[in-house]
């Protein structure tokens, strides 16, 4: 149980950390982090997978990019029904998906390591 809340607070720190970094993203504190955090694994874990199947021929063909483009498109999916946090426009979801992907990992990596 303890692992999950350190996971949970670390990836709230990397999407406030992006939301830093990126212009086009916005989070209004680190409650509005936390709640997108729980918002975005919801999407991940529901719609996640479905869109994944979908275009697997398509992300097989450009070699796992286009997963990138899955990812963004799940994160601005998830800031429209989380007050607090607002992605504009697309290019900004996908460096904000590239970012957080990246920071969480090493995050994750320096806590529990």
């Amino acid at each position: 149980m303890t692992h999950l809340i350190v996971t949970w607070l670390v990836s709230a720190l990397a999407l406030w950390l992006v939301a830093q970094i990126i212009p086009g993203i916005e989070v209004r504190d680190f409650g509005s982090a936390l709640i997108a955090t729980v918002v975005i694994a919801i999407v991940n874990v529901t719609l996640g997978p479905i869109l994944r199947f979908l275009a697997f021929p398509l992300t097989f063909l450009t070699l796992g990019l286009f997963s990138l483009v899955i990812s963004a498109a799940l994160l601005k999916f998830s800031s429209l029904f989380t007050p607090g946090f607002k992605v504009r426009g697309f290019l900004s979801a996908v460096l904000g998906a590239l970012i957080l992907t990246i920071l969480s990992s090493a995050l994750r990596a320096l806590v529990f390591a």
